[in-house]
């Protein structure tokens, strides 16, 4: 089967499984024992914590291991609200996540007010939308660096700039960009990002949230100790020590990479784009070029995945964290379609093992199933 699913998730590397097994063996301490077994696994975890910070230009007394890109969001967004003492207005988008919108829904229902904003044709955030929702009440602001489905990336430096000038927290959800996109906390002014390992080969159940050490955080859940009191549970050292592996491999390949699924995107486009039902939602140019959100006028998105699976090819309707639920992507409405164009989503994305022969059969499948609707008068 060709594998088209990357940014739902990957395959962990080689090199990242030989550094899980090897930590597992020989440094499978509890990092918070004081005997020497669990300071060596300490010695480990420490060493990760710095070389992941280098990995965003941030500081290691701010990187927190969690259990995973969406826990790594809702504890960043709850931590922070929490200890902020400037208001009760919070704003997000219409695209995020649903680790982010269900931890802002619950925010909702505690006394938050909480701005959605909308996003243009593109999904991009419009920056005179952004600036005239802000109110002196306003705490923070979260903002995906990426969307998930169609990969618009948004303008993290103007609007941790603009949020910088008027004091207010930000937040980014950073799971589709790392290890994609150049990424500086100092830089884009962020407060907070998340991040998480399976996305870039390496370790599922491992994820970082970030928090600008001069930023106040308040404890979500009462009596923890691990991870300086931001989560609890005993610290996957193993697993911590792979997710650097494979992250310091995806920093380091990222831009070539980048160029390789720019030509791959091309390649796709140029000939699905000859079939009429056929359309590429979001910026061909602006996007992160390895997520492909594409429709097929008239067809449902999962009909869509079912023939691709069936004919061996691995495409999703989406985030896999909202399939299931039977609903039409929250992105494309956001964008202007309509119920049942948002039903017919679906997300093609390349990775490391993608080949330019993968992207000519799926052409070919692509070509010979729109011939059969033809046929069919589908």
């Amino acid at each position: 089967m060709i594998y088209l699913d990357y940014a739902s998730t990957t395959p962990m590397s080689d090199k990242a499984l030989e550094v899980y097994t090897e930590a597992a063996r020989h440094y499978f301490g509890n990092p918070r024992s004081s005997h020497d077994i669990g300071t060596t696994a300490s010695q480990l975890l420490e060493a990760s914590r710095r070389k992941t910070a280098e990995l965003f230009n941030g500081s290691e007394e701010g990187v927190y291991f969690t259990g995973g890109g969406s826990e790594a969001n809702d504890l960043a967004i709850r931590s922070l609200v929490k200890a902020s003492k400037k208001g009760n207005h919070l704003i997000t988008t219409s695209t995020e996540h649903s680790s982010v919108l269900n931890t802002f829904k619950t925010l909702e229902e505690e006394g938050y007010r909480v701005t959605y904003l909308p996003v243009n044709e593109y999904g991009e955030v419009e920056m005179k939308t952004l600036k005239g929702s802000l109110t002196p009440e306003t705490a923070l602001v979260s903002i995906a660096h990426a969307n998930s489905e169609i990969g618009a990336v948004q303008k993290l430096k103007e609007i941790g700039q603009l949020l910088a000038e008027h004091n207010i927290l930000f937040h980014s959800d950073c799971v589709q960009t790392f290890g994609k996109l150049p990424l500086d906390v100092r830089e884009n002014n962020l407060s907070s990002i998340s991040v998480s390992g399976h996305k870039i080969y390496g370790p599922k159940g491992v994820g970082v949230c970030y928090i600008a050490p001069h930023v106040s955080w308040g404890q979500v859940i009462p009596g923890t100790t691990h991870e300086n009191g931001f989560r609890p549970g005993t610290v996957n050292v193993p697993g911590i020590a792979a997710f650097v592996t494979a992250a310091e491999d995806a920093v380091a390949n990222m831009c070539k990479e980048r160029n390789r699924y720019a030509e791959l995107r091309k390649k796709f486009a140029s000939e699905v784009c000859k079939h009429d039902r056929i359309v590429i939602e979001g910026h061909q140019e602006r996007a992160l070029p390895h997520i492909i959100g594409l429709r097929v006028k008239g067809i449902e998105g999962q009909y869509i995945m079912l023939e691709c699976n069936r004919h061996g090819f691995a495409v999703s309707t989406g985030s896999a964290c909202s399939i299931g639920q039977q609903s039409p992507s929250k992105t494309l409405l956001a964008i202007g379609r309509d119920q049942d164009e948002a039903r017919e989503l679906v997300r093609i994305t390349f990775g490391k093992f993608t080949t330019e022969e993968d992207v000519e059969k799926t052409n070919r499948f692509f070509t010979q199933l729109m011939q059969n609707f033809e046929k069919a008068k589908v």
